[in-house]
């Protein structure tokens, strides 16, 4: 009898908290909401917030091993949940114990993951409202300079390659076309792509976002009756790109080792390393991110003018 009446006493008390629970947190919730209206506004944007947060972090950890261990660790979280539901005291002090350090294995567990959601963040296309630039100028830079070295290397071998560089507008429609690579930029890679008789060398490279999006892209030949020749399918393809987007299109000469450059409908041929470097930069990089600047140093300058009058004024 005694043991039944601690059952008696001990069901009230589990549903009483959860209808306290209830009572004061859901309830009380809605009567808020009722009372000041504004605050589904703000919970709409907290709930915006909190999903685009989890679909980018599943979305970073997806086809990795960290999505199985989500898996363990949501199997845990239910486990906690159920063992405190029945009332199973020790399961649930384990649970419990190991969910308090939880936080520091998720950090350890999810390092990888975490590392490339803030490098993406920190190079997302976003950071432009806050004036972050530089780091994607820089390694737009660098990745010009791998170009350069693979373009050259390619030209002593005499290696015929066709390298497209995306820049304002999308050519998505031509990445479509080849063989989907979202390879980091590297003179290796692309000396290797366009190696004879690889599947991937006939065609054209496409560098799209500081990736290599895809190799063995097919592009539009240019027809014109003014263009020689003597030109291979190569620089009719890189004119022709040149022409229908504003992508820059580096040519390596299968016969001659010459490398020519594409852009904006014409054809510069045999161009030295420095030149090309010169090219791809001043058209890339320095026209791409000095309209970003531009205003910011006229605000700094206009600033300077006026503490400079005040100064002489005083």
């Amino acid at each position: 009898m005694g043991n039944l009446g601690t059952v008696d006493s001990i069901t009230p008390t589990r549903t009483t908290s959860w209808e306290t629970f209830y009572t004061e947190n859901i309830l009380g919730y809605f009567h808020s909401l009722k009372d000041n209206p504004l605050e589904l506004v703000t919970l709409i944007i907290d709930l915006t917030i909190v999903i685009f947060l989890l679909y980018s972090f599943f979305k970073v950890v997806k086809g990795s091993r960290a999505g199985q261990l989500i898996k363990g660790i949501v199997l845990l979280l239910v486990a906690t949940w159920v063992s405190s539901l029945l009332n199973l005291r020790i399961l649930n002090a384990i649970l419990t114990a190991i969910m308090n350090i939880g936080l520091i294995a998720i950090i350890v567990i999810f390092q990888p993951e975490l590392r490339r959601a803030l490098e993406q963040l920190g190079t997302s296309k976003y950071t432009k409202f806050f004036g972050i630039n530089k780091d994607i100028a820089t390694r737009t830079k660098e990745d010009i300079y791998k170009i350069v070295i693979a373009a050259q290397e390619l030209s002593k071998n005499k290696t015929g390659a066709l390298i497209v560089i995306e820049r304002d507008i999308n050519i998505q429609d031509v990445i479509a076309t080849g063989i989907p690579l979202g390879a980091e930029v590297s003179p290796q890679l692309l000396v290797n792509i366009f190696v004879p008789k690889t599947p991937l060398h006939d065609g054209a490279v496409v560098v799209s976002n500081n990736k290599i999006a895809a190799a063995a892209c097919v592009l539009p030949l240019a027809d014109d009756t003014d263009i020689a020749k003597s030109l291979g399918t190569r620089h009719r393809a890189a004119i022709g790109i040149s022409k229908e987007s504003d992508a820059i299109a580096v040519v390596v000469s299968e016969e001659t080792g010459k490398i020519s450059v594409a852009k904006d409908g014409t054809l510069i041929m045999d161009v030295r390393e420095d030149v090309l470097k010169k090219i791809l930069i001043s058209n890339i990089v320095t026209k791409r991110f000095a309209m970003d600047e531009k205003p910011t140093k006229d605000r700094f300058a206009k600033w300077k003018n006026k503490l400079k009058k005040e100064d002489d004024a005083k």
